[in-house]
């Protein structure tokens, strides 16, 4: 009864409380319901006083008076706290008369929420290991997750049914976990619950609170929408996940916040919809195989944050997109250890590569710093279907995995190795700093179906590809072995080079191409090698070029080999080419070579069969300087008498040493000629325009010159001290001197 005379003197007093906005229900099952004191029209008891019946909005609302602790009176608020304490749960509930509503059984909150407001808040907090959270909106919302744990033991922890917008809001401070079942109670009307965070509507998270999903239940994902996931703010870990970690079928976008994550499935996959990263922090570890870290079916960019991967499954992808991929800033780091997989395809097999970053489409270097180990079997640092475009950033990587044999889907043998760059298509560096290093058996640096460029005249990229691999054998024996090769740069195509610097340290090849090379420009500096630049139309028309190799430097070849000429054209147009060879020919043409310009220096190699210049067709010297030196062979060659410039061909009975200097000098004095080559020769061969038609000119050896030497070549200064070893005359296009 006393209960009961308090209700009644509350109805006496809502008249003066005009200035409250809010009426609230206290009841003893720790709900609190709030209704507006505005749309509250009247009270009124059962006749035995056991019942309070509230007339709000038009609608009769029945409580028991022993249920009802008390009535308050307070401003109006548009949060609805929920506070899950083991098996129970309390409820705020100021909207409960305004389309919000909220269910509870034993720890399992459902909301159904009809009203037209936008934006009103639910704040979560408290635990319980037998619970879960479920709503139903119409309308955008935020939620709050404010010291939160939940365990369902059957199903999601916290299940979004809503089809608008939800921001989550990871309190400061706070720490906040959610933990699903092994498995899930089927849903009403087959609603979907793929994750222990399930989302239906678009997800925002804000804030900088801490969140950890431990995502156990069968099949299902850590973190999931059925639309876009935005990650603005927060920490979030998932430390685990029997699918996917993250999963957004319309997207994803990160501008802050931090992520790490484990699972058995994908990383972060944003599906359908693109994936854009501009800022915060991704740590990825994956250990299964053939997941992809993170990925989408549409474009995906990276312009800021910190992303860290490590992928240890075989054939999987740490950065994986089906369209356009975009790395334009930020710092990325991938470490990826597993093997290339055999997967059956016509009569044999293809090769199915575990790869750092990975796109079906075109992916853009322009901007990010990124650094690749890979060291799986025939592993793949980045890997385009269509083609690489580098325009700035800092890319370094490397790959130590080994090349294996198998049968290719035509039923041919054929090798799977491991490569620092691939593209279907072209390879375009543009701008930036590329370093690579491939250590593996038959590993290869760059490697392109069709073209690979470097440089343009306004950009100057600085690359630097080393391998260090023993070639493998694929098949056959002796002279009908087939081998791959670990080549340092590889286009199927065309190789050119405009601007920008490339260093190269190879065990095999530094630039293959199988149709031309070009060196438009640039500096070229191939410090180590077997064949140094080899394609059928290799042409110099600027730049600065430095090979050495321990067979040819330079070798135009259609790949036939024999005396014939095939074809095949070395050009020296304009810039300056200096070759190294340790082993085999300084320059070596299966078909012709034309000098019209430029400057070229050959140290030849120490000892016959080889020597400095080797052409099967015709040596057009016309204008530029050349000099080569080598040993004194019945096959050393000078040029055509077809060339346009005069052209001395000069040999020794006796070798000198590689510290003796080579001079020349016409007969008024003057400086045509100081060399020092790099070993013992016993020849030189010498072009130049400074050499005319009937003039005298004097050789001298020995002595020394005040000039400065550029790779043993002198210019400026003054020679003097050598022994003079012939005067003779120039009396043709080709002139032979013997001493």
């Amino acid at each position: 009864m006393r209960k009961f005379n308090l209700l009644f003197l509350l109805l006496l007093t809502l008249i003066s409380l005009q200035a409250q906005d809010k009426m609230y229900l206290h009841f003893s099952n720790k709900t609190t319901l709030g209704a507006p004191i505005s749309s509250t029209d009247s009270l009124w008891f059962s006749p035995d006083g056991s019942q309070a019946y509230f007339n709000i909005s038009g609608s009769i609302y029945s409580y028991a008076i022993n249920q009802i602790d008390s009535i308050t009176f307070g401003n109006d608020s548009q949060t609805i706290g929920i506070i899950y304490e083991n098996e129970s749960v309390t409820l705020f509930n100021p909207m409960a008369f305004e389309g919000v509503e909220v269910t509870i059984s034993g720890g399992d909150v459902t909301v159904n929420a009809t009203t037209e407001l936008q934006d009103i808040n639910f704040n979560l907090s408290g635990s319980t290991a037998d619970g879960s959270f479920k709503i139903y909106t119409v309308k955008r919302y935020n939620l709050f997750l404010n010291g939160l744990s939940i365990t369902n033991p059957d199903g999601p922890a916290i299940n979004v049914q809503s089809e608008k917008k939800t921001t989550v809001i990871l309190v400061d401070g706070t720490i906040n976990e959610l933990t699903d079942g092994a498995v899930y109670v089927p849903a009403p009307n087959e609603e979907d619950q793929d994750a222990a965070f399930f989302s239906e509507a678009k997800l925002v998270f804000t804030g900088n609170g801490n969140l950890t999903i431990n995502a156990s239940g069968n099949d299902q994902h850590g973190l999931a929408s059925d639309d876009e996931i935005e990650i603005l703010g927060g920490n979030i870990a998932i430390s685990s996940a029997v699918r996917d970690g993250i999963h957004a079928n319309d997207g994803l976008l990160m501008t802050a916040g931090n992520i790490q994550l484990t699972a058995s499935g994908d990383g972060i996959d944003a599906d359908a919809g693109a994936m854009e990263v501009s800022g915060g922090s991704i740590s990825i570890q994956l250990p299964s195989a053939d997941v992809k870290g993170l990925s989408c079916d549409s474009t995906l960019l990276i312009s800021g944050g910190s992303i860290n991967i490590a992928m240890t499954g075989n054939q999987s992808k740490a950065i994986k997109s089906d369209q356009a991929l975009t790395l334009s800033g930020g710092t990325i780091v991938i470490h990826t250890s597993g093997d290339a997989v055999l997967e059956a395809a016509g009569q044999g097999f293809d090769p199915s590569y575990c790869t750092a970053i990975k796109s079906d489409d075109v992916i853009n270097l322009s901007g990010a710093s990124i650094t690749i180990t890979s060291t799986g079997k025939a592993g793949k640092g980045i890997s385009s279907d269509v083609g690489i475009v580098m325009t700035g950033g800092i890319v370094s990587v490397t790959t130590t995995g080994n090349g294996a044999v198998y049968t290719n889907s035509l039923g041919q043998a054929d090798a799977y190795v491991a490569t620092c760059l691939t593209a279907n298509g072209n390879i375009n560096l543009l701008d930036g700093n590329l370093t690579t290093s491939s250590t593996g058996i038959a590993g290869k640096g760059l490697s392109a179906d069709h073209t690979i460029s470097i440089g343009s005249e306004a950009t100057n990229p600085v690359i630097q590809v080393t391998t260090t691999g023993a070639r493998l054998l694929v098949s056959g024996s002796g002279s009908n072995a087939n081998y791959a090769e670990a080549k340092a740069l590889k286009a199927d195509v065309d190789f050119i080079m405009t601007g920008g610097s490339i260093t190269i340290s190879s065990s095999d090849d530094g630039i293959k191409a199988e149709n031309a090379i070009t060196i438009q420009n640039g500096i070229v500096n191939i410090t180590n090698s077997k064949e140094g630049i080899e394609a059928p139309f290799i042409t110099f028309n600027g730049g600065n070029t430095h090979v050495k190799s321990t067979d040819d430097c330079l070798n135009a070849t259609f790949g036939g080999g024999g005396e014939q000429n095939d074809g095949s054209l070395i050009s020296f147009n304009a810039g300056y080419v200096m070759t190294n060879s340790t082993g085999g020919d300084g320059i070596d043409s299966n078909g012709n070579m034309l000098m019209t310009g430029g400057t070229v220096v050959v140290h030849g190699p120490p000892s016959n069969p080889e020597v400095g210049l080797d052409v099967n067709g015709s040596i057009n010297v016309n204008a530029g300087l050349l000099v080569i030196s080598g040993p004194n062979s019945n096959m050393t060659e000078a040029p055509s008498a077809t060339s346009a410039q005069y052209s001395l061909k000069i040999t020794t009975s006796q070798a000198l040493s590689a510290t003796t200097l080579f001079h020349i000098q016409n007969a008024a004095g003057e400086d045509v000629l100081t060399f020092q080559p790099m070993r013992s020769y016993a020849s030189i061969v010498f072009s130049s325009a400074a050499l005319q038609n009937g003039l005298s000119y004097s050789i001298y050896t020995g002595g020394s010159c005040t000039g400065t030497p550029v790779d043993g070549l002198y210019s400026g200064g003054t020679y003097s001290g050598g022994t003079l070893r012939k005067t003779f005359t120039v009396t043709g296009k080709v002139t032979n001197v013997t001493f």
